[in-house]
């Protein structure tokens, strides 16, 4: 086994190329559709900008119409109050329409993205997820995914029109005030926009610590919730609950420190805000008293600016949103990066077996540079044969097996099963001719059902009930209430070691391979069980080329040779009676384990 250490941190990208590794899952070539909406989310938005402008035009005259005492001035005040109305109403529509069109092109994009991820997620190599712990990948996944819709939100709805708006109040009160506004207002939002990034980039530090201590601690509850019984075994629920709780108050601290620095980043916010509402105003009440300035230009200046620091109040937010969805996404393109370590070559045939015969030849390799497994091991099994393999513990047996199904690729030599190196073929046609029966068999969280089709895709009812009588677990099913429907609860812990045994036989079955890999499939069950499952093991073993890697030696006494290995070399080989004769490893294996007298393992209660 390799060790379990984490990989060491990579930096994460936090720039606006990933933005732009995203933009092709927004603007995707082959869906027209989708651009289409883009487009015409766009115009709406310029549609609903344009109205927003036009507003304050529309209060100014109602205002100085008021101020008219003819009383021909009440229709045109009337008109005006109902323009600005109606306009209100489109800017609310144009949004509204800005929204529904463009609500499917962002679920599309993370759905395509969400799809990739978990797709390359399976591609990678087994030393990536023994390395790396399942809530803390789900985790950055699920933070990724659901940051790009209110990210896209932000970008595409706030900040860009947030632009077009700054740049069209500048021209407007050029052309009502001159420059001296103009200047105050640019003068103003750059400091406001100055100061909330600076405090922003400050708080995404802490936020950055909120999520380190947040994937900790569901890591931990994972971990702890998986190994359920494990942790009642050694009466370790306290010890849980302390660890767990270290991690939930480290994040309690962070997440007060964030709250904090928000409070602190509002109210610098408002003071700037205010300031420049108060400079603007009490010059729009002087102009007005040197008769420059009409009552209606006051409301004019504190319409626009209002409306211009109403998407600028949201700054921060903003800011920091699209900050995090960029450090959130660069976290799921990091995995997403992750070097694949296994690969199919460019063009690699399928495998085609028609004598199903399996070669070790001269192999070399190890889980890490400096410690090699496997020191140049060869052997061969023929097509139809039934061999095993055993050795102490750490001689190498269960690398075969990860070895077969091209988890990893060995340093030097080749693995060729009917003549053809497995390495030059796709893995996915390598795994569809082999099965494998492990000592552990996790199942899904689902019915027996569908655990035992899931040995084919598109496997019949059929198929499954064939499997079933095959594996000998149709009895036990036909007894349950729901049978197949049963639910096998979470990696099959509602069932005994022999039933998910038998589950993980009849999968097999129903995948049909013509090489069968038994892993140590009894090494965990009693002895009145493992009398059973072998039976059936062998039934099924028949007319398959099986390799079976075990512990207890009298499991494989009949097959019709067995390998045994020594420190990653093949030490002997023969039949189990030349073995014996030979006075070897073996023998010396079996005299200790005959002279043991080590009690069955009792299956886990129903």
């Amino acid at each position: 086994m390799p060790p379990d250490t984490a990989p060491p941190p990579v930096p994460l990208p936090e720039s606006w190329a990933t933005l732009r590794r995203f933009f092709p899952y927004l603007w995707p070539r082959d869906q027209p559709a989708l651009r289409r909406r883009i487009v015409g989310a766009m115009l709406l938005v310029l549609a609903a900008k344009a109205t927003t402008l036009a507003l304050p035009f529309a209060y100014r005259n109602a205002v100085d119409a008021m101020t008219t005492p003819a009383n021909e001035a009440l229709m045109v005040a009337l008109a005006f109050v109902l323009a600005y109305a109606a306009g209100r109403f489109a800017s609310v529509l144009f949004d509204n329409l800005r929204n529904i069109t463009f609500e499917r092109v962002g679920q599309e994009a993370t759905r395509h993205l969400a799809e990739d991820t978990f797709d390359r997620l399976h591609r990678l190599s087994l030393r990536f997820h023994l390395a790396r712990r399942t809530g803390e990948v789900t985790k950055t996944i699920e933070r990724g995914t659901k940051s790009i819709d209110s990210m896209l939100y932000f970008l595409l709805f706030n900040i860009a029109p947030t632009i077009i708006e700054l740049i069209a109040v500048g021209v407007i009160f050029y052309l009502n005030f001159g420059w001296g506004l103009v200047a105050a207002t640019a003068l103003t939002v750059g400091t406001y926009i100055a100061v909330t990034r600076w405090i922003t980039e400050w708080r995404n530090e802490l936020r950055r610590e909120m999520n380190d201590l947040d994937g900790q601690a569901l890591a931990r509850a994972v971990d702890s919730l998986l190994n359920y019984e494990t942790v009642k075994y050694f009466g370790a629920e306290g010890r849980e609950k302390e660890r767990y709780g270290r991690s939930a108050r480290a994040y309690a601290e962070a997440a007060i420190k964030s709250e904090n620095s928000l409070g602190l980043l509002n109210m610098v916010q408002a003071l700037i805000m205010n300031l420049l509402m108060g400079a603007a105003m009490a010059y729009t009440v002087w102009g007005w008293s040197k008769g420059d300035l009409t009552t209606g230009d006051l409301v004019f200046v504190n319409t626009y600016l209002t409306q211009l620091f109403r998407p600028l109040d949201m700054l921060g937010w903003v800011y920091r949103t699209i900050r995090q969805g960029l450090i959130d996404m660069a976290a799921m393109f990091q995995l997403m990066d992750t070097e694949v370590e296994v690969e199919d070559t460019p063009g690699a045939p399928a495998l085609v077996v028609r004598r199903p015969s399996l070669v070790f030849d001269n192999v070399v390799f190890g889980y890490d540079p400096d410690r090699t497994i496997l020191h140049g091991l060869s052997f061969e099994v023929p097509a139809g044969g039934q061999f095993a393999i055993v050795g102490p513990s750490g001689a190498g047996k269960s690398t075969i097996a990860r070895l077969l199904f091209r988890f990893y690729d060995p340093w030097q030599g080749r693995i060729l099963i009917d003549g053809q190196e497995i390495t030059g073929v796709t893995q996915e046609s390598l795994r569809a001719h082999i099965g494998i029966v492990p000592q552990d068999s996790v199942l899904f969280n689902d019915t027996i059902g569908y655990n035992i089709g899931y040995g084919r895709g598109g496997a019949s009812s059929d198929d499954v009930l064939a499997a079933s009588r095959d594996a000998a677990i149709l009895p036990f099913i036909e007894r349950l209430p729901k049978g197949f429907d049963t639910e096998v609860g979470e990696r099959g812990l509602k069932l005994s070691g022999g039933e998910k045994q038998r589950v993980a036989i009849a999968r097999t079955l129903v995948k049909n391979p013509p090489i069968l890999l038994l892993d140590e499939a009894t090494s965990a069950l009693d002895s009145r069980t493992e009398q059973d499952i072998l039976r059936t093991l062998k039934r099924v073993s028949e007319h398959r080329t099986s390799l079976s890697i075990a512990h207890r030696l009298s499991t494989i006494a009949d097959a019709d040779r067995i390998l045994v290995l020594d420190h990653g070399r093949l030490a002997e080989q023969g039949t189990h009676g030349q073995l014996l004769s030979a006075r070897g490893l073996y023998a010396e294996m079996w005299e200790r384990q005959q002279a043991e007298s080590t009690p069955g393992v009792s299956e886990p209660a129903q």
